[in-house]
């Protein structure tokens, strides 16, 4: 099987749960509003996946804002990105990844500008060969193509095999099950336990216990 690790972004390579409450209590702070406006936008952020706009849109009904959800939508995007961090020991670990020869590549949902400026706030953009946004290709995880398009742009096609990690049973264990990939899922205490779809190959807590999977599962031939 070829060297060929995909990962997602949000909750994987960087800790996005951190950095929208730090995003949260700015909003909070900045609008005089109280605790339970905290806690509300946190689960509803948590209750309302997918793309941004449905939940600005919540956003400025809760709090009668005269500012229109996509205004709201815009500034979230420049701020996210400055917000965002990723573990030392991952980065590091991407490094030694690279060093045994791996392709590597982000897949991710969102939007190009915020996922784009996360990958290089973060320094992920020289650890990696390549990454694909759904806004930039108008494809969304799961649909498999959208890891083929990934894997292409490391040329790696998929047909080779290769790996995907990420934190979502369904966007990123189904998704890169039906793109012919073995997957490793980052298990998180908020990550809901019902799933019916295809079982991870492996399951672990952090991107550095993943890429030690990848090294020691597929090592180059002696």
């Amino acid at each position: 099987m070829q060297r060929l690790a995909l990962f997602d972004l949000d909750n994987t390579l960087i800790d996005r749960q951190a950095a929208f409450r730090a995003w949260a209590e700015e909003f909070v702070t900045e609008r005089g509003l109280d605790d339970k406006a905290l806690t509300w936008l946190i689960a509803t952020d948590a209750h309302m996946p997918g793309p941004r706009g449905p939940f600005f849109t919540a956003v400025r009904n809760e709090f009668t804002l005269t500012q229109t959800a996509e205004n709201l939508w815009q500034q979230y995007r420049q701020r996210m990105p400055e917000l965002v961090s990723c573990r030392a020991e991952d980065l590091d670990a991407l490094r030694q990844l690279r060093s045994a020869g791996w392709r590597i590549g982000i897949v991710t949902n969102g939007m190009t500008d915020n996922q784009q400026g996360k990958i290089r706030r973060t320094g992920l953009d020289v650890l990696v060969d390549a990454w694909c946004i759904s806004d930039e290709v108008g494809i969304r995880k799961p649909d498999p193509t959208i890891f083929q398009i990934i894997a292409q742009r490391c040329g790696a096609p998929t047909q080779h095999g290769g790996w995907m990690v990420g934190d979502d049973l369904t966007l990123d264990i189904a998704g890169g099950h039906g793109a012919g990939l073995h997957t490793i899922w980052l298990q998180s205490t908020q990550t809901p336990q019902e799933f019916v779809g295809p079982r991870p190959d492996f399951t672990t807590a952090t991107v550095t216990d993943a890429v030690q999977i990848l090294l020691t599962h597929n090592a180059p031939p002696a």
